[in-house]
């Protein structure tokens, strides 16, 4: 390891991405929630799945912050990020870049990746599941 004192930092560095991560997934449901028939229309989906998705997400999202069933939270929003690839790559044709450089599915793909460290970390030791269940006679 070229810095092995940085490695220090990982418990923060996973708390700063839990909360970015959460903050893309919470603001993308209530995007969903807030007006599920117009946002149906723009996913090519119908009224109810959106606001299905739109709960789940703004649920995996507040799980990914507060590190409650943090691993189960992000194996659900990488199987909503696999969704929504699938959706860009068969049914809307877009690229990875996507037209514009910045609509294709890297974004997505992106997302799935900061997941699956999640899934794998346990999203580190600063939770509030962590901070629940500590016994203090352990210490």
């Amino acid at each position: 390891m070229t810095f092995p004192q940085l490695a220090q930092f990982t418990d923060v560095a996973l708390l700063l991405l839990r909360f970015m991560l959460g903050l893309v997934f919470i603001t993308s449901g209530y995007k969903h929630l807030k007006d599920p028939a117009a946002r149906s229309k723009e996913i090519g989906m119908s009224k109810s799945f959106t606001i299905f998705l739109g709960a789940a997400e703004s649920a995996g999202g507040l799980g990914i912050i507060s590190g409650v069933l943090a691993q189960l939270a992000a194996i659900g929003l990488i199987l909503v990020m696999l969704g929504a690839i699938q959706k860009k790559i068969f049914t809307w044709h877009t690229g990875f870049w996507g037209k514009s450089g910045t609509n294709g599915w890297s974004y997505d793909t992106m997302l799935v990746i900061m997941n699956l460290v999640i899934v794998t970390t346990s999203g580190g030791n600063l939770t509030l599941a962590r901070l629940f269940n500590q016994n203090p006679l352990s210490r």
